[in-house]
């Protein structure tokens, strides 16, 4: 019996060292102890396929290989499609969730990942949120319900694990659970009003279900987070009905600390471990605690077959090896429909060339550094100098160091002094930042930094240049 099969540590990309590193130990150590797998951060589409065919050759048998790709393959992946968030293909129906799921599953394929941290089935309930915002399909139970479906559906057909998170929901969080342990204050009839899109992924077939680090009194009086509360995890084994893999959130994040150690956590129902601080130390303590009693035998047996039976589940699927995904809308024309909404304030006005680009960042700093700011200025090219009409691109997306929702004081200081004369405002975040706009400039909405939506973006005001 190797409980190491239930850890998955995490491999990163270090463009310094123009290559993986893995977090928490050894490459070599881990796969000498027989872990179940690993979660890729980064790098370039061919590298992380080279790195995971070494992988799957030195340990000479399968692995999960897991990746946060809840906005496409590009999302880690240098050279891949990057599709626009969640809330804001939500806009566009679930035609449009399909078809990001669908593509990005097949290009997750050719990489070698074969399960994706992906969707997300929490809600966009709480504004003063920190991490889901955009993140979530929207903040009707109801209405994102389906499109959790669609999504799990999709890519599932490609030959690939799904994961709905956060079990039971972050979406009501105050805190992020990056930085400490949040609270959710909410009732138990909330609650269970918040688990319909759970709901919804598990009917649909979904493989996997990872679990939040927060508290919810309502659900455990004895406020232990979900990833370690047996009443909790009960209520997904039970009432839910889930019979697949439930796995935590990464063991890294701050609030882990307080839901308990490897034991307990697999103990309470948790199957896999994802993204320890330490490789060597977790095992040793799930082999521990097998040995003491206080991890019961028949609860590892458990979860080794659930793992077990997720690798048979990828046996002879995945698309065929250079097989192009069905981009049928791509990203690209994706973005496009969504930058030729209307806008969130005023009417788009004739811009005079060349655009005068005044970039207010609100994501800069932290220990991960944003995307670039600087696609809509590419791709304007000479368009973009001094001496044209003033807009203002304010760029804020949902980052775990932030510990916020919304503009910092710095970047609002900077937006009261761009853009009340600026003539055009260019929002990349969420809807409900408008409010913190000042002035009366009209304001587009392009949703996100990622370079298709800021690329999007350039071609709606060239239009307007013309």
């Amino acid at each position: 019996m190797s409980v190491a099969h239930l850890v998955l540590p995490a491999l990163r990309w270090r463009s310094d060292a123009g290559a993986y590193v893995m977090d928490g130990g050894a490459l070599g150590d881990a796969l000498a102890l027989g872990v179940g797998g690993f979660i890729l951060f980064g790098g370039p589409a061919e590298a992380a396929a080279r790195l995971v065919a070494e992988l799957r050759r030195r340990a000479q048998r399968p692995l999960l290989i897991g990746a946060d790709l809840e906005r496409g393959a590009g999302q880690q992946f240098a050279g891949l499609g990057e599709w626009p968030p969640p809330a804001a293909l939500a806009t566009l129906g679930a035609e449009a969730v399909a078809a990001a799921a669908r593509a990005t599953a097949r290009e997750a394929l050719q990489v070698g990942v074969n399960w994706i941290f992906a969707p997300v089935a929490d809600l966009d309930a709480e504004p003063a949120n920190p991490i889901v915002q955009t993140r979530a399909f929207g903040s009707e139970p109801a209405a994102v319900a389906p499109l959790v479906s669609a999504w799990v559906v999709a890519a599932q057909a490609e030959g690939i694990l799904a994961c709905v998170k956060h079990f039971p929901g972050h979406g009501r969080t105050l805190h992020d659970s990056h930085r400490e342990i949040p609270v959710v204050t909410a009732d138990r009839g909330t609650l269970e009003a918040d688990l319909t899109p759970f709901r919804a992924g598990i009917a649909a077939g979904v493989a996997a279900v990872m679990t939040a680090h927060v508290r919810y009194p309502a659900l455990d009086p004895a406020g232990v987070p979900a990833t370690a509360s047996a009443p909790i995890l009960r209520l997904l084994r039970h009432d839910l009905g889930f019979h697949g893999l439930v796995v935590t959130d990464a063991l890294i994040m701050e609030a882990a600390s307080g839901a308990g150690g490897p034991s307990d956590q697999v103990g309470a129902g948790v199957d896999l471990l994802l993204y320890p601080r330490d490789l060597a130390a977790t095992v040793g303590a799930l082999e521990e605690g097998l040995l003491d009693g206080s991890l019961p035998e028949g609860r590892v047996v458990a979860a080794l077959h659930r793992y077990e039976t997720a690798l048979a589940r990828l046996e002879g699927t995945g698309a065929a090896p250079g097989e192009p995904p069905p981009y049928d809308p791509t990203p690209e024309a994706t973005a496009d429909r969504l930058l030729a909404a209307p806008l969130l304030r005023g009417r788009l006005p004739a811009l005079r060339l060349p655009l005068d680009l005044l970039v207010v960042d609100d994501d800069v700093g932290g220990p991960y550094p944003a995307s670039p700011s600087t696609h809509v200025a590419e791709v304007l090219g000479g368009r973009a100098g001094s001496g044209g009409s003033r807009v203002v691109l304010a760029f804020c997306e949902p980052r775990g160091w932030k510990g916020r929702a919304g503009f910092g004081e710095s970047t609002r200081a900077e937006l009261a002094r761009l853009a009340p004369s600026a003539d055009l405002v260019v929002l990349f975040g969420h809807p409900r930042l408008l409010a913190e706009v000042p002035g009366t400039a009209p304001v587009l909405h392009a949703w996100h930094r990622q370079r298709p939506m800021q690329e999007a973006a350039a071609r709606r005001l060239a239009g307007a240049a013309a």
